[in-house]
């Protein structure tokens, strides 16, 4: 069955000036209803070039604690290297032929390739978006041929990015481990150590006509240890916080972290995974470039015992990380 892309629907959309049905969301979810207006605290900024270690680490478990979520500033991934992998991403999306797009379409079961999300919600919405996964860490696991071939500088340029983001995310899993009281490499290990997987999403929301009614990405939490998103400048992040959603302020060239269901686990919920969403916009292509860090499919997580005691009793199962994903991706309480 041919799938139509969000692409096209939104070509058409934009002429019509209207949204099929399927993608106007329920009044509790309405973007229009339910962005909070009023004075609303930032999310925390922290910037990584900050000499004084301790204090880094007080931020991270602050931010890490009260939201979930922190942006990451001076944080040593070059500006070209980012804006380059934003650039191929961008021609894949907008310029390659859209049967080369379907060569790599992501097949039944398989979490890599070109789509669109073609289960419905409960609800029976869909979302305001077309998206490309593909692992892009460690060398061992990539699979290639979900690659697009085309821009041709695209393997080199997510290639060029993990050169950096690699260290970038074993520095943060230091500050995290430290901050819960243990050695800097407690964390790293209990998420896989070297054989942690780094997914790549990235997800393309063409202009929408009516982003007061439609969602880009329903509400969720990451499945993930850690997730670092680059966004592009259009504005559509929101997180949940304090019952109200609330827009993540674009910072050019910040990192933006969230903390992933496998930490606040392992954290015994010292740690928050972040509610979150993403809205669109009427006039701009929003995109945005998650990589979920996620451990080995077949590594048992649960709260650490360090953390557990008679007084700090486990607050969550220990589990396969394959079957925390079953039953988050089947709606199967956990």
């Amino acid at each position: 069955m041919e799938v139509e892309r969000v692409q096209a629907i939104a070509s058409r959309s934009n002429n019509l000036g209207i949204i099929p049905p399927e993608f106007i969301r329920s009044e509790h979810e309405q973007p229009g209803i339910t962005t909070f207006n009023g004075p609303v605290p930032e999310l925390p900024v922290i910037d990584l070039a900050n000499p004084d270690q301790n204090q880094l680490t007080r931020e991270m478990v602050e931010a890490s604690s009260e939201w979930g979520i922190f942006q990451l500033v001076n944080h040593g991934i070059p500006e070209e290297v980012v804006k380059e992998m934003q650039r191929v991403g961008k021609e894949f999306f907008e310029l390659a032929p859209q049967d080369e797009k379907e060569k790599i379409a992501k097949k039944p079961g398989m979490k890599e390739g070109y789509g669109t999300k073609l289960h419905r919600e409960p609800e029976g919405k869909k979302t305001w978006v077309d998206f490309l996964y593909h692992n892009i860490w460690p060398q061992q696991i990539l699979d290639y041929s979900v690659w697009p071939q085309s821009p041709p500088e695209y393997r080199k340029a997510h290639e060029e990015y993990s050169k950096y983001l690699v260290p970038l995310v074993h520095r943060l899993f230091e500050h995290l481990s430290i901050g819960l009281g243990l050695e800097k490499n407690v964390l790293k290990e209990a998420s896989g150590g070297e054989n942690q997987k780094f997914l790549l999403k990235i997800n393309y929301y063409p202009p929408c006509p009516r982003p007061d009614l439609a969602l880009g990405v329903a509400a969720h939490s990451d499945m993930s240890t850690l997730t670092l998103l680059v966004p592009n400048e259009v504005q559509g992040l929101q997180v949940l916080q304090d019952n109200h959603w609330v827009d993540a302020k674009y910072i050019p060239n910040a990192i933006i972290v969230h903390i992933g269901d496998q930490f606040e686990i392992l954290s015994n919920g010292k740690y928050k995974s972040v509610w979150h969403r993403s809205t669109v916009n009427k006039d701009q292509t929003r995109m945005s470039w998650p990589v979920f860090c996620e451990p080995p499919e077949d590594l048992v997580i649960g709260p650490l015992p360090q953390l557990v005691s008679n007084e700090n009793p486990a607050k969550y199962k220990t589990k396969k990380f394959k079957d925390y994903e079953y039953c988050k991706l089947n709606k199967i309480p956990q």
